[in-house]
């Protein structure tokens, strides 16, 4: 079975359209998507805890919610999938979802127990808008702008709820590690429900999306924290530094080979 089986069946046409004419604004759903998600995740956790333990939670989040809001634009403004502009939209999305989380946790007193039921219920929000507006919630069509809103919207709701869920499991009794193994085993159900028929593709892509958030958390946490709460204690700094250097390198990879774009000549070998 293939990742693109999987994770948001293409429809054929798409593969040649031509870029910049309409052409879808998110990348072809790969390996090398799910390990940048992953490490986006990680990455935006600890930078929002680094942050906020470097210039306060107030300053963190105004400071987050201007980037988040510029990385937005810059991607609206672009007429294709830019792999840098993309990323850095994903990442400013983690580190700024993160930071609604939390704040309805610390600074509102919200219980995770209640924050991630709230959370569900606003992505289901933007899933049926989105789906009444436009019969599909397919990522492989992400071509007008009205389409690109509804997918930024969606994909701010799963981080947020994702961070969530992530807190809420390591504050339970599990731990990070713990949460670390919970989640690599629940990300692999969509797969296996899709084996057997049981989910269709878009449904299945979209709850492994979700998982990713509280995986990538939970073991940047677990490298960043201290021994004394279960870590392995290598510091904030350390591991936001590290993740994000992972990052731009897969990035500056895919700028390179260009495999997570459609209408490659790869694609055009697997479609002849």
């Amino acid at each position: 079975m293939s990742t693109e089986q999987v994770l948001g069946q293409r429809p054929p046409s798409l593969a040649r359209v031509r870029i910049g004419e309409g052409a879808n604004k998110v990348p072809e759903v790969t390996v090398y998507f799910w390990i940048i998600k992953v490490l986006t995740t990680g990455m935006g956790e600890t930078a929002s805890d680094f942050l906020a333990h470097l210039l306060g939670p107030i300053p963190a989040v105004a400071l987050g919610g201007i980037a988040f809001v510029a990385s937005l634009v810059l991607q609206f403004a672009v007429r294709r999938y830019v792999p840098w502009v993309y990323w850095t939209a994903i990442v400013m999305v983690s580190v700024f979802g993160t930071m609604v989380a939390d704040v309805l946790h610390v600074a509102l007193g919200v219980s995770y127990t209640l924050s991630t039921p709230l959370f569900v219920i606003a992505l289901a929000a933007v899933f049926a808008i989105w789906y009444a507006s436009e019969r599909t919630l397919s990522i492989h069509s992400i071509r007008t702008r009205r389409r690109e809103v509804f997918y930024w919207a969606a994909v701010l709701a799963t981080f947020a709820l994702g961070t969530a869920a992530g807190d809420l499991t390591a504050s339970t009794g599990l731990a990070y590690l713990g949460s670390i193994v919970l989640f690599a085993v629940a990300i692999g159900v969509p797969a296996l429900a899709f084996r057997i028929g049981a989910v269709g593709a878009v449904a299945a892509f979209w709850t492994a999306y979700v998982l990713t958030r509280p995986l990538g958390a939970s073991l940047a946490d677990w490298m960043a924290v201290a021994q004394s709460r279960g870590g392995l204690g290598w510091g904030l700094g350390p591991v936001t530094l590290s993740w994000t250097v992972a990052i731009l390198a897969f990035v500056a990879f895919l700028t390179v080979t260009r495999k997570d774009v459609a209408g490659t000549r790869r694609d055009a070998r697997h479609a002849a």
